[in-house]
């Protein structure tokens, strides 16, 4: 069996350690845990910049129930997905109601984004947003998933106060059919989200957030937080009104505010729960069991890849967590829509390939160094 590979910095011997995690089972007991899933690209079309994604939708869904088969719930259509970097609005609505038919099918939980990237490039007035919003606010409730009130590129390019904020989040509440997730995604996912809810200073924002969820009592379920900022995450969860759930969206901090401390703790929706799957479950499983010291030491070995995989620019992490889902099985090929495989250096992917199997990401040593090899050779790096 051949498990070597030679990376910039020496030569790798893979493991295989993936085979020692949790094996599939039900929902976790004392986190809510959605896990942000990317899709699979079909790789015999023109799946370039600017052209309309193509996907395989068998491989998409497959994913989709290997999360669910591990307790996760499936957090849908959102950035992970490369929604606004490749992923177009008709075929992002396809995959919410294609997920959400899985679902119910597997019976797994799933949320979906809620956006206006139907609209055009440019300055669109507030009222267009806000009917943007409500469409595909429709067509989610439609599909039987949980609306995610997405940040939008528009709204953070039209309004002009914290009121403008307020307002059309107010109005998309009051239509919603169920409680919603608020999504708070900082300017190191997107640089276009500057200032977002209304401030340049995130404290003030915060104030602008809890405004908005004291005015809606009962409309919404959590809030979705990516600012990689572990301090500023604990206070905000701590303003939350009882019931209201903040979901970490920090991808560098996640093993601590998800065990949390004395005063409470952060659920997760999460882009790295879906590249980190089996071990992020039997930790999950160790803290349902009050085995903090377990839930720990199976979480501290995906951190340095986490931190890594998510290093700026942090919005190209989509390429390695698909590189990801090649080692390790889920996909038979590195293509992306939009050709985002080109989104990170050979360098770069043979690091992650070494905290993969750092980490005990790779159940088959010997597929995982066999693509790694192509791969590597075909960009230069001599095998």
């Amino acid at each position: 069996m051949n498990t070597r590979v030679a990376l910039p910095d020496g030569v790798l011997a893979l493991s295989g350690r993936g085979r020692e995690h949790a094996t599939p089972g039900a929902r976790f007991t004392s986190r809510v845990a959605y896990a942000a899933a990317h899709v699979v690209a079909d790789p015999r079309a023109e799946n370039v910049p600017g052209a309309p994604a193509v996907l395989d939708w068998d491989a998409t869904l497959a994913f989709r129930r290997h999360l669910w088969s591990y307790g996760f719930g499936v957090a849908e259509a959102m950035d992970t997905a490369q929604r606004g970097m490749g992923l177009d609005h008709a075929t992002a609505r396809e995959l919410i109601r294609r997920s959400a038919e899985a679902a119910r099918a597997e019976g797994g939980a799933i949320c979906a984004g809620v956006a206006t990237d139907q609209l055009p490039p440019g300055p669109v007035t507030l009222d267009e947003i806000r009917k943007a919003y409500a469409e595909q606010l429709a067509d989610v409730q439609d599909a039987g998933a949980r609306p995610v009130l997405m940040c939008s590129r528009h709204l953070a390019a039209a309004a002009r106060s914290a009121d403008d904020y307020l307002d059309v989040y107010g109005r998309l509440l009051d239509e919603a059919d169920q409680p919603v997730v608020l999504h708070w995604l900082g300017p190191a996912f997107d640089p276009a989200l500057a200032g977002y809810w209304g401030h340049a200073d995130p404290a003030r924002a915060a104030d602008t957030v809890v405004a908005l969820i004291a005015a809606h009592a009962g409309r919404v379920d959590g809030i979705k937080l990516s600012l990689l900022d572990e301090d500023f995450e604990v206070a905000l969860r701590r303003r939350l009104p009882a019931g209201v759930r903040l979901y970490t969206g920090d991808d560098f901090n996640y093993p601590v505010l998800i065990r949390g401390d004395a005063d409470g703790h952060s659920d997760a929706l999460l882009g790295v729960l879906a590249a980190i799957a089996p071990p992020a479950a039997a930790a999950l499983r160790a803290l349902d069991g009050g085995d903090a010291a377990a839930y720990d030491g199976l979480l501290a070995p995906t951190l340095p890849l986490a931190r890594h995989l998510f290093a700026a620019p942090t919005f190209y992490y989509k390429t390695g967590i698909v590189f990801l889902a090649w080692l390790a099985g889920h996909q038979d090929h590195f293509t992306m829509v939009g050709g985002l495989q080109s989104g990170r250096s050979p360098v770069h992917l043979a690091r992650l390939l070494r905290l993969a199997d750092a980490a005990g990401l790779l159940p088959d040593a010997e597929l995982a160094a066999h693509r790694a090899r192509v791969y590597l050779a075909t960009a230069g790096v001599a095998q």
